[in-house]
């Protein structure tokens, strides 16, 4: 018998526990568990109304999930993605000062801005552009969490002031490089084509400099040549740049092609997870696409 220890698995850079998320009397996750690996592609799929915008909304902080926790694990860094929304105080808080304080601090200044801080952004199935501000001031106000803010300095137009500055605009210029959007910097976002204001927007996502990027439907009102191109910018974002890749997508080409791991959900809960070559067959995913029994989809 080998002496030899096996290796510790890395942990996984976002974790989902136990995830519930009502809405009065309605339901709609319900103990929702899933991990996605660092450096990874990773799909969430599933019939329409099955939870995944749900699912997003709760780890980018849009909701704040009833039950459950999100923890996103960076470096040796560990945040709670639903505490820093700020949550309600507990009996245990008021006998333990180092609890009551962190809540209290989460309480007052938390929010989903918390949340992009730690490094999650996010894009929209919906695009929800800065319409009447132009492509560069879209990727300039995306990076307001890493300028100099000081009023001070601002008026003085200090040294250290005028590189934040110029960073900022570095930033935006590589990053509507990549993207191939250079030529329309100075266009206003409400007058880019559909394609392109797709790319702005997972760009701008981008300026934040996130570890994880959660993309909502990218692919929706892509034609194919679109889509192709949207698939290798995917692939960039987390060969190039070092981010993981949540997605939302129905295109089951686009997610069949890029995804390491796909997790399924229907009706609010985790039917299956696996590889692309593992999903395809799974009887509970076949009927919950096709509407069929499990022994007939099998």
């Amino acid at each position: 018998m080998s002496d030899v220890a096996s290796p510790t698995p890395p942990s996984p850079l976002l974790s989902v526990q136990g995830l519930t998320m009502r809405f009065g009397g309605i339901l709609a996750l319900n103990n929702v568990n899933f991990e996605v690996q660092k450096n990874s592609i990773t799909a969430l799929i599933g019939p329409n109304g099955a939870g995944k915008t749900t699912v997003f909304n709760c780890v980018t902080g849009f909701y704040k999930a009833t039950e459950g926790q999100v923890i996103l694990n960076d470096n040796g860094k560990t945040t709670n993605l639903r505490k820093v929304l700020g949550e309600k105080f507990q009996w245990s808080d008021y006998v333990n000062p180092p609890a009551f304080l962190e809540r209290l601090y989460y309480k007052t200044f938390g929010g989903s801005h918390r949340v992009n801080q730690a490094g999650v952004a996010r894009t929209f199935q919906n695009i929800r552009l800065f319409r009447e501000m132009t492509v560069m001031e879209n990727l300039l106000v995306a990076q307001h969490n890493h300028l100099d803010r000081n009023l001070i300095r601002g008026m003085l137009n200090t040294k250290h002031y005028r590189a934040s500055e110029k960073r900022a605009l570095e930033t935006a210029y590589y990053w509507l490089e990549v993207v191939n959007l250079t030529e329309d910097a100075n266009r206003l976002a409400g007058d880019l084509p559909y394609g392109n204001q797709r790319r702005l927007e997972i760009a701008r996502a981008m300026c934040t400099e996130p570890k994880l990027v959660c993309l909502d439907e990218p692919a929706a009102g892509l034609n194919p040549r679109e889509t192709v191109e949207l698939s290798t910018l995917i692939r960039h974002l987390r060969d190039k740049h070092n981010v993981t890749v949540l997605l939302i997508e129905h295109d089951m080409g686009l997610v069949m092609g890029i995804s390491e791991h796909i997790v399924v959900l229907d009706y609010g809960q985790v039917i299956a997870a696996g590889t692309p070559a593992e999903i395809e067959v799974n009887p509970k995913v076949l009927a919950a696409y096709l509407g069929t029994e499990e022994g007939d989809a099998s």
